[in-house]
């Protein structure tokens, strides 16, 4: 269960060894937009000789769009290393496109969607090969294609992209990034209306990120109460062979909940809430 992804220029091999002593759960090398056009085969290189070596969490490579010539470079390098632990594919728009990167390259493919034509075929990318780890929005790039002016429009398709998730039976999606990094409570407030869409975790541009995520997607005492309280009224309940619990504020406890209360428990757990 990952909370936090923290990115890295894939050309920045100095901050390679900061970024995985970060605290992120997961790294995630960029060759894409954090390289210039110039540096891109310097990247590659530097990302071929980092996956060689001893990860304390996963790291993930973020490739080049799939429609530049970029990306089959790309793909040729991680092909050829082992220590990849999942492929960000950038602007994906088709399942073709997906099962075209999991014949090139074998490993977790977490696919973004960057457009309004990608948001479509959310649930299509999905489930679209067994290698599809998790599906995600790309909000910068679709704020443009949309023509978007504030987050008003990206509520549709923040949904579309939990349900489609959901319905592939894959995790819950992770946010996309802040792109403010001196914004705290701005990425605070963010956090917290993702977790109520159903996102789990975020990923992060700048390390001074990652706490505020943390403690944004992570149970609070309260929360952990209630799910524990919700519990032990089902263990109650089943004693007695009933097939509901009612709680002392006279709810009743279905399966949904219960299932609920057993997640928060468990993130709870994972993040020592």
């Amino acid at each position: 269960m990952l909370l936090t992804w923290l990115y890295v220029p894939g050309d920045r091999p100095d901050r390679f060894a900061k970024a995985l002593a970060s605290g992120a759960d997961a790294v995630i090398v960029d060759l894409e937009d954090a390289v210039s056009a110039g540096r891109k085969a310097y990247a590659r290189d530097a990302v071929a000789e980092f996956l060689a070596g001893p990860h304390p969490v996963p790291v993930q490579v973020r490739i080049n769009d799939l429609t530049a010539a970029e990306s089959a470079a790309d793909l040729a390098m991680l092909a050829q290393v082992s220590g990849v632990g999942g492929v960000r594919l950038p602007k994906v728009e088709s399942a073709e496109q997906v099962t075209a990167v999991a014949a090139a390259v074998d490993a977790p493919l977490h696919c973004l969607i960057e457009s309004a034509q990608g948001v479509e075929a959310a649930y299509t990318i999905a489930t679209a090969h067994p290698a599809v780890a998790s599906i995600g929005l790309g909000e910068a790039d679709l704020r443009s294609d949309l023509g978007a002016d504030d987050d008003t429009a990206l509520l549709w398709p923040r949904g579309r992209v939990v349900v489609a998730a959901r319905a592939a039976r894959l995790p819950s999606p992770a946010m996309s990034v802040y792109a403010n990094v001196s914004d705290l409570d701005g990425l605070a407030a963010s956090c917290r209306t993702g977790r109520g869409m159903g996102f789990v975790g975020r990923a992060a541009i700048h390390p001074r990120q990652l706490p505020v995520i943390v403690e944004a997607f992570r149970p609070g005492p309260d929360e952990v109460d209630r799910a524990q309280a919700l519990l032990a009224a089902l263990d109650a309940a089943q004693l007695r062979d009933q097939g509901t619990a009612v709680l002392a504020d006279g709810r009743f406890a279905d399966r949904a909940m219960v299932d609920a209360a057993r997640r928060t428990i468990e993130l709870a757990g994972r993040f020592g809430s």
